[in-house]
């Protein structure tokens, strides 16, 4: 297994990833400054932080997949490693773009939700909607995986 090979499985891990972290970030600035005027309400708050964390999981189970399914350079040909390296970036981009949303929703969520309690439940259900543009990313990245070991076993 050569470092070429390994490459189109790092495109997951990556993109997936930087949206986990910007969308911990920006959720742990909105928690930090809701906490000064509520600190009950911190535990509450983590929500969009547990939910940008699993963006990174989906990149690692993607790329985990590409990698336990490499084949020798003959065997794994040009088409086998493109619909990988698609697999990683639909995965890898719906994370980013995931990420995005959950941190900005995030931020303005948990400060919001400080002022005034019964916005919580539309913060929940705005964040579950910015984390299935994530779980798209990783059923098309699976299917495309799908394909190609399919394809090699044939």
């Amino acid at each position: 297994k050569q470092w070429y090979q390994r490459r189109v499985a790092i495109t997951a891990g990556i993109f997936s990833s930087l949206g986990a972290a910007y969308g911990t970030a920006k959720s742990g600035v909105g928690i930090s400054a809701m906490a000064v005027m509520k600190p009950d309400l911190i535990m509450k708050s983590i929500i969009p932080v547990v939910m940008a964390g699993i963006l990174a999981i989906y990149g690692l189970v993607v790329a985990a997949l590409i990698i336990q399914s490499l084949y020798p350079a003959p065997k794994y040909t040009l088409f086998m490693s493109f619909c990988d390296f698609a697999a990683g970036l639909s995965v890898g981009i719906c994370g980013l773009a995931s990420g995005f949303a959950i941190g900005i929703v995030g931020d303005a969520g948990v400060r919001s939700t400080a002022q005034q309690p019964k916005l919580f439940v539309g913060m929940i259900l705005i964040l579950i909607f910015a984390e299935v543009l994530g779980l798209y990313g990783l059923i098309v990245g699976i299917i495309l995986h799908i394909r190609i070991t399919t394809k090699a076993t044939s």
